[in-house]
């Protein structure tokens, strides 16, 4: 029959009807997942001799011994088995230790639900505050996979732009207020923030608490930026303002802090009495983490401050560096970003970021992120992760404003 090929495409039945390609009896949902503008363009570049990859969010240096070895201890020690759905509880204790240092007051073990990193910690977010049908409010530039897990499931994601100003990037409340509808169940509020770096002060994050509060709405809470923050001990937190009984849950990873990207392990914090809802949403999607990772998460936690102090303080270097050098192109423009650890900036004349994503690839050998994965708020833009070593990000720097010169 023309038109069809190899079965899995369509197939031609005994009772000789033509049935339809098997993905389109998959969920919409499913099949319309876009392809991150990310990996399309890390695709095209990965493996290219020479070439500098700027493009995905993490450093460049290994996980540290002391991480890995506790994992191994854990391995070789047989901790193989099943365990706690909410992980061991020697890392929760960890966990609300760790927080008790840095947040400046009282935590409680069983706050903490261990997860196959950030990520699982925003789809279990979704699942036990959205629905089909049920809309999630997020700010845009944003990183591409809370809008997407949400489509996936059901929920429509709204964005709600930052605008860019000589002051940085700037939260505009009554926007957020505006797209509140009756379908609104949640707000995701990534602060310090990807791709931009913006981050929220004590007085944003008041008045996004408030606008929760007076429509009755969860807020999604992603700040695993928070120590990534170049203008003091860390960033402004929704744990300064809040009290116990307010809708938020706090996404985090140990990715970034400790170098542990590929590890995939991470927690979600919630109010202890919605900790059996967590559980079981694990029991049903993962059954846990390994148990020997948890003891890598265990050291990181409790070994693991000063090698985070001198991650930020490299970060920062890192930071000032890329700033002048395409700052003295004449033709770059941004927001020096007071967090995490990339700078999205505009180069004047790009109007089709994934098209110079893969021409700064071709002709500078370097991996940038196209600002267009970032939603349409980040088109014109374009993503450099600097949590690199120096040299390497001055050559990197260089032959970006190479390019721009000869653009």
């Amino acid at each position: 029959m023309r038109g069809c090929g190899i079965d899995i495409a369509c197939s031609v039945p005994e009772t000789g009807a033509v049935t339809m390609p098997l993905i389109d009896n998959l969920r919409a949902e499913a099949r319309l997942a876009p392809t991150s503008g990310i990996e399309a363009v890390m695709d095209y570049g990965r493996g290219r001799s020479g070439l500098i990859p700027l493009w995905a969010g993490e450093g460049d240096l290994p996980t540290p011994d002391f991480i890995n070895a506790a994992a191994m201890r854990g391995l070789a020690g047989g901790e193989t088995f099943y365990t706690w759905q909410a992980g061991i509880p020697e890392l929760r204790e960890s966990l609300a230790a760790y927080h008790r240092r840095h947040f400046g007051r009282e935590f409680s073990a069983d706050e903490f639900i261990v997860t196959i990193g950030g990520m699982q910690a925003i789809v279990l977010s979704l699942l036990a505050t959205c629905g089909a049908g049920d809309e999630a409010i997020y700010l845009t530039p944003a990183w591409p996979n809370f809008a997407g897990a949400a489509a996936v499931g059901g929920t429509k994601p709204v964005a709600v732009p930052l605008r860019s100003s000589d002051n940085g990037w700037v939260c505009d409340i009554d926007a957020i207020e505006a797209a509140v509808t009756p379908r609104t169940k949640a707000i995701f509020v990534n602060t310090p923030a990807n791709p931009t770096g913006w981050t929220a002060d004590r007085e944003t994050l008041q008045a996004i608490l408030d606008l929760s509060r007076r429509h009755g709405l969860w807020i999604i809470a992603d700040e695993i930026y928070a120590l990534f923050h170049f203008g003091g001990r860390r960033a402004p937190s929704f744990v300064d303002i809040m009290v116990p009984e307010d809708r938020i849950l706090f996404v985090n990873t140990f990715s970034k802090n400790w170098a542990m990207t590929g590890w995939r392990i991470g927690w979600l914090r919630a109010h202890p009495s919605l900790a059996r809802t967590f559980e079981n949403l694990i029991q049903y999607s993962t059954s846990g983490v390994a148990q020997f990772l948890q003891r890598g998460a265990i050291a990181a936690l409790d070994e693991g401050d000063g090698f985070l102090a001198s991650q930020v303080e490299r970060a920062q270097a890192a930071r000032d560096l890329v700033c002048r050098i395409l700052g003295d192109t004449g033709r770059v423009r941004f927001s020096v970003p007071p967090g995490a650890f990339y700078l999205f900036f505009a180069v004047d004349g790009l109007a089709d970021s994934r098209k110079a994503a893969f021409e700064i690839v071709d002709k500078a050998n370097v991996g940038l992120a196209p600002g267009s994965a970032f939603g349409e708020a980040g088109e014109g833009y374009l993503r450099l992760c600097f949590h690199r070593r120096l040299d390497q990000l001055e050559e990197a720097a260089n032959r970006i404003a190479d390019w721009i010169g000869k653009t």
